[in-house]
């Protein structure tokens, strides 16, 4: 191991250029692809699990929505909280205590008997996920240069589209043998096993680690360049008053709502709507997940070209079009399997994408407040689509009125993104 001295940051700490094979940057990203896995396999795999905690406890679909919203309830009231910590004290604690309250949370899952467990223990998760989204790509991007970081939220997104997947094939497998309880025990399980992995192998910076953020420039003038930009800082006062925060965030709620409309009550709406077999309303999931992974590997790296806001207008009418197109499907399952392909190619990109849109427009000194003061709007466009969701199934007996009211949302966001302003130095740094 060579150890080369080099400048100084604001902070009177010293970067060293530390000749590698391989850059700790990689190993960030690789926890974190980890995290992403096992804490999306626990999200979108209660979308494949309702059906049958609705067939063995006797939710209605209204409850059973409603218990996805008491985990987004907790969700979006602490991550804004989680985004300062990390900003605050780093994320490297964030996400692993995090990671610890998720475990328990999950594992709990499994024991439920009654509406209100269920509605306590995936709030508990809810709050445990809080240090797995905006702590995590926040992390990312801080170790990843400017120019390369819809690259890493590429890799680093595939986690959520194969946790998905996977959970395609696994869980009629785990239901059948054993219980949908036991897929709780075993996610439960693996949030445990993050949790040390996180506490052993994360670090907040690369600079107090003694790394310069992958693909920098090695020059003299980049480095000085960081030492500027460095001290930037912005108030929620101000960032409140700003109107691009307002127009990416209700693009945002829009989008969220457009989705998760879809995507929780999917399984259901195969299972008994279109009367698939358990079997094929799952390959749905795999199909989804994998159509994802394609997505954030292809779009994502492109974004670092084509600009965050041109990505984020191509992805929302791209997804406006597949929620159409499922509406005409029938009961065709290979015609539903290529509307849901085509969604998901776009939905693995949604969340990433603007969380580096946080990147381009404003300082990375407090990407982490930014992102997560966007999440409520996340969240709150989930919850509500939840919610009308699940009231209009059990009203009218089909998903179609809500389906059409996901495609109109997809809709208005593709347009509200478009009156973005244009980036500007100016506009990044406030």
């Amino acid at each position: 191991m060579r150890w080369c001295k080099g400048e100084n940051t604001n902070r009177g700490a010293t970067i060293l250029n530390r000749n590698h094979a391989l850059h700790w940057a990689w190993v960030i990203l690789a926890v974190c692809f980890f995290d992403l896995f096992v804490n999306y396999s626990i999200r979108l795999g209660y979308t494949l699990l309702l059906p049958e905690m609705i067939r063995t406890l006797g939710f209605s679909r209204t409850a059973g929505g409603s218990i996805y919203n008491f985990f987004l309830f907790t969700y979006i009231s602490i991550t804004p909280i989680a985004g300062f910590l990390t900003d605050r004290f780093g994320a490297r604690w964030v996400i692993t205590i995090c990671c610890l309250i998720l475990g328990i949370g999950v594992f709990m899952m499994g024991t439920i008997q009654h509406l209100w467990m269920a509605y306590l223990f995936y709030a508990v998760a809810g709050l445990g996920a809080t240090g797995m989204w905006t702590p995590v790509i926040t992390l990312v991007q801080r170790w990843f240069a400017y120019d390369r970081r819809g690259m890493a939220l590429g890799i680093l997104s595939t986690g959520y589209g194969l946790g998905f997947a996977t959970l395609g094939v696994v869980f009629p497998w785990v239901v059948h043998s054993f219980s949908w309880r036991y897929a709780w025990y075993f996610l439960g399980v693996a949030a445990l096993v993050m949790f040390v992995v996180n506490g052993i192998f994360l670090r907040s910076s690369p600079e107090i680690s003694g790394y310069r953020p992958w693909g920098q420039g090695e020059t003299l003038q980049s480095l000085n360049n960081g030492k500027k930009k460095s001290n930037q800082t912005i108030s929620l006062k101000v960032l409140f008053k700003t109107n691009r925060f307002w127009v990416i965030g209700c693009s945002y709620f829009m989008i969220s709502y457009s989705l998760f409309g879809i995507t929780t009550f999917m399984a259901d709406y195969a299972k008994y709507q279109l009367e698939l077999p358990l079997e094929k309303s799952s390959l749905l999931a795999t199909i989804h997940g994998i159509a994802q992974v394609v997505g954030v590997l292809t779009i994502l790296p492109l974004s670092d070209f084509l600009g965050r806001k041109k990505t984020i207008m191509i992805s929302n009418g791209a997804i406006t079009v597949a929620l159409t197109g499922i509406l005409f499907t029938g009961n065709s399952f290979q015609m539903l399997s290529v509307f849901i392909a085509w969604m998901a190619i776009f939905y693995g990109v949604t969340f990433p994408i603007y969380g580096a849109a946080a990147g381009d427009y404003f300082p990375k000194e407090v990407l982490g407040t930014v992102i997560g003061a966007w999440t409520p709007f996340y969240g709150l466009g989930a919850i509500i689509s939840h919610w009308v969701t699940g009231i209009l199934r059990d009203v009218t007996g089909v998903y179609t009125y809500s389906f059409w009211i996901n495609a109109i949302m997809a809709g208005l966001s593709f347009i509200l993104i478009s009156r973005l302003e244009k980036r500007t130095d100016q506009a990044h740094i406030v």
